[in-house]
């Protein structure tokens, strides 16, 4: 079975909108090959989505030059395909496709992840979020989750932008801490999520709606669920501490169906 028959028999539809995540060397595939099986499980009329920073926040981002090596071979060897937009910001993400346009638009430094961000206009979208040989600790989605619901952690990060054609250091705050507890998903998702394989790699495919759901009912009622309990991680430990007064919610772009 073809790599884009496997994506297929998972639930990949031609035409829809995929924000993809993955770690190659679990696959068994060359990152072009995987690449152009998901394009092709997509079909002309779909979106293929992929994560696209850097993580040096000394140098200004150039979303025609610089690498993502960091988040994987394959979003790295993405962006520079013929026909991919990759949004120019720190937080980049690229896209190729009809909706490619739309997702990789001017988004904020400052929310790093909020509706108003690619993988929030997925969610806006009813995109899916496929994860092949990682769990939801690599799901960005979730922070769309904890932007929508307003939560008070946030760590001071800094990106270095061009202002007026000069580097200029921004800070602003962003909801980070180690991202384990997101790996609840896999049981709140329940018949929400399905699991197969894509050549060597576990598969996880959801509705990005779904992802965003099932994390803000649980939000809603506590708002560090997904950080642990004091003493036992010091990233959750330092977000915990972040905490002030409660950040208004974001308003939903999309209700989830």
């Amino acid at each position: 079975m073809t790599f884009a028959s496997q994506l297929r028999s998972l639930g990949v539809q031609p035409g829809g909108v995929l924000l993809v995540h993955t770690a190659l060397s679990r696959v068994g595939a060359s990152p072009g090959e995987l690449i152009e099986a998901l394009l092709a499980a997509l079909g002309p009329a779909g979106t293929l989505v992929m994560p696209s920073m850097t993580d040096d926040d000394d140098i200004p981002f150039d979303h025609t030059t610089a690498s993502c090596r960091q988040v994987g071979l394959v979003a790295d060897t993405f962006w520079r395909m013929p026909g991919v937009l990759r949004s120019d910001s720190p937080h980049a993400f690229a896209a190729k496709g009809p909706l490619a346009a739309r997702i990789t638009e001017p988004h904020p430094v400052d929310i790093p992840h909020g509706v108003d961000s690619p993988p929030g206009r997925v969610y806006q979208l009813d995109g899916s979020v496929l994860l092949l040989g990682v769990g939801h600790d690599c799901n960005t989605t979730l922070h769309v989750a904890e932007a929508i619901a307003g939560v008070r952690y946030r760590q001071p990060k800094y990106a270095t932008v061009l202002e007026n054609g000069k580097p200029k250091r921004y800070e602003y705050g962003e909801t980070d801490h180690c991202c384990e507890r997101f790996a609840l998903l896999d049981e709140w998702l329940s018949h929400k999520q399905v699991l197969g394989r894509v050549g060597n790699a576990q598969a996880r495919l959801a509705r990005s709606r779904d992802i965003v759901a099932a994390a803000l009912e649980r939000l809603r009622e506590n708002e560090m669920l997904f950080l642990h309990s004091p003493g036992e991680c010091g990233e959750c430990d330092l977000a915990r501490a972040s905490s002030g007064p409660r950040a208004p919610s974001r308003p939903r772009a999309a209700r989830a169906d």
